[in-house]
C-alpha cells in the first residue's frame, strides 16, 4: 500500500494532533493494541466540540439527500455504540449515560408537518426506522408539549450519550493504555522527509518524531503548518451557541431527545436540559449574543411554555469543524503516514466508535474501511486540481 507509513511494525510511534474525542478515541484503540501514542492539544483535554456538543447520535433524522454515504456511516457507528459505551465504561470506569428513550421531531404547524413528511419520505425510502405519529401519541410521550402540535416523526434509534462524561472516559481509558495525553501542547507544524511524515513541531519549538501522525485538531486542523497548501484539509469552524437549563431530576420536564422548529432540546439525567443550537459563519468568535440565545429559547417555549419556569445553568459557545461538504475528512493522505481524522461537523459524537476502529486499522494494518474511502482528502484535491486546468 503506497501510503502505508514506514514503522516498526511491531509498535509504530504515532503523533495525534487534537485531543477531542476523535483524537482520544483513536488514542484509546491504537495503545490498546500496543502503538506507541502521544497526544497533543492546543487547550486542555475534551474542551473544544467535544465539549461544547450536546450529545446527540442522530444517524437517523438527520438524514438527507445526496448524504446517502454519509447516512451509512452514521448507521454503522450508531449500531457500534451499545458495546463501545459498555467497553469504555469497563476501561474507564465512566457511564457516557448511553439512553435509549429515542428522538422526536415535532411539527407544530401544517406546515412544519409537510416539510417533516418531504424529508421522512426520502428517509423511509433508505430503510431507516423512522414514523409519523399523531399529536395525541407524542402528547402521550412528552406531557409537556404546547397545545398546538400537529404531531412528530417518531426516531426511535436516534438517542443520545453525554459528551463530557464521554471525553472524560475515553482520556482516562487512552491514558490507562499507555497513550501519553499533552495538554496545552499546540501542534504548528507536521515535518515530512522522503514523501512521508517524520514527526510535529510544538509551538515552543520541540520536534517530536513520528512514524504516523493523525491529524484530528477539528476546526484547527487547517491551521497546521507543514503540509502542501491541496493537503490541508478544507476545514473551517462553525459557531454554535448553547445553552443548559436546570430541571428537577426526579420529574423532568422532557425525557426524550426533542427536535423543535428552530431548537432542539437534549435532557440529561442530572436535571438538565441542552438547548442548542446556532449554526453562524463566524470563525472562532466566541461570543454568546443576546439574539442568538434569544433564538434558541423562543423556539424552546413554543415547543414546550414550561422552559420558562427553568433556571439558566450554562450558556457557551462551540466551533464545529465544517468540511466544504460537510461531511467528514477521514483517511491516508498522499503524504505517506499522515491520516485525517477531522472535519466530523455536527456528527462528531456519533461517528467517534467507527472513526476510533477504522483508524487505528489502518495504523496499524494499512487497511482502509471500505465506508471510509468516500470521504478521503482525494475529494478536494481533485476538485482543486480540475479548477486549476
Amino acid at each position: 500500500m503506497p501510503n502505508r507509513p514506514s514503522r516498526n511494525a511491531a509498535k509504530p510511534d504515532v503523533a495525534i494532533i487534537g485531543a477531542g474525542v476523535i483524537g482520544l478515541g483513536i488514542a484509546w484503540r491504537l495503545a490498546a493494541q500496543g502503538a506507541s501514542v502521544a497526544v497533543f492539544d492546543r487547550g486542555a483535554a475534551g474542551s473544544g466540540a467535544s465539549h461544547a456538543a450536546a450529545g446527540m447520535l442522530a444517524a437517523c433524522c438527520e438524514a438527507e439527500p445526496g448524504e446517502e454515504a454519509l447516512i451509512a456511516l452514521g448507521r454503522e457507528s450508531q449500531a457500534r455504540w451499545p458495546d463501545f459505551a459498555a467497553e469504555l465504561k469497563q476501561a474507564s470506569g465512566i457511564d457516557v449515560e448511553l439512553r435509549r428513550e429515542g428522538t422526536l421531531l415535532l411539527a407544530l404547524t401544517a406546515d412544519d408537518q409537510a416539510r417533516l413528511n418531504h424529508q421522512l419520505t426520502f428517509q423511509q425510502k433508505l430503510g431507516l426506522p423512522l414514523s409519523w405519529i399523531s399529536a395525541a401519541e407524542t402528547r402521550r410521550r412528552e406531557p409537556h408539549l404546547a397545545g398546538k402540535l400537529a404531531g412528530a416523526v417518531w426516531s426511535p434509534e436516534d438517542t443520545q450519550v453525554d459528551n463530557r462524561k464521554l471525553a472524560a472516559a475515553l482520556r482516562i481509558a487512552a491514558e490507562r493504555a499507555g497513550a501519553r495525553i499533552h495538554e496545552h501542547k499546540a501542534v504548528t507544524e507536521i515535518t515530512s522527509k522522503g514523501g512521508a511524515v517524520s514527526g510535529v513541531v510544538l509551538a515552543d519549538g520541540t520536534k517530536v518524531a513520528a512514524d504516523v501522525v493523525v491529524l484530528a485538531a477539528g476546526a484547527w486542523s487547517r491551521a497546521i503548518a507543514g503540509l502542501a497548501p491541496e493537503l490541508r484539509p478544507p476545514v473551517r469552524p462553525i459557531k454554535g451557541q448553547m445553552l443548559a437549563l436546570r430541571m428537577d431530576p426526579a420529574a423532568p420536564l422532557v425525557n426524550h431527545v426533542v427536535w423543535a422548529p428552530g431548537a432542539y432540546l437534549v435532557p440529561r439525567l442530572d436535571g438538565r436540559l441542552l438547548v442548542g443550537a446556532t449554526v453562524e459563519e463566524k470563525g472562532f468568535d466566541g461570543s454568546l449574543t443576546a439574539g442568538g440565545l434569544l433564538t434558541l429559547l423562543e423556539a424552546a417555549w413554543r415547543a414546550i411554555p414550561a422552559v420558562e419556569e427553568l433556571p439558566i445553568e450554562e450558556t457557551w459557545v462551540g466551533h464545529r469543524p465544517g468540511s466544504r461538504d460537510d461531511a467528514p475528512i477521514l483517511g491516508p493522505a498522499p503524504l505517506g503516514g499522515l491520516i485525517y481524522a477531522t472535519g466530523h461537523y455536527r456528527n462528531g459524537i456519533l461517528l467517534t466508535p467507527v472513526t476510533a476502529d477504522a483508524v487505528a486499522r489502518m495504523v496499524l494494518d494499512g487497511v482502509v474501511d471500505p465506508a471510509l474511502r468516500p470521504f478521503g482528502i482525494e475529494r478536494f484535491v481533485s476538485t482543486r486540481s480540475a479548477a486549476a486546468e
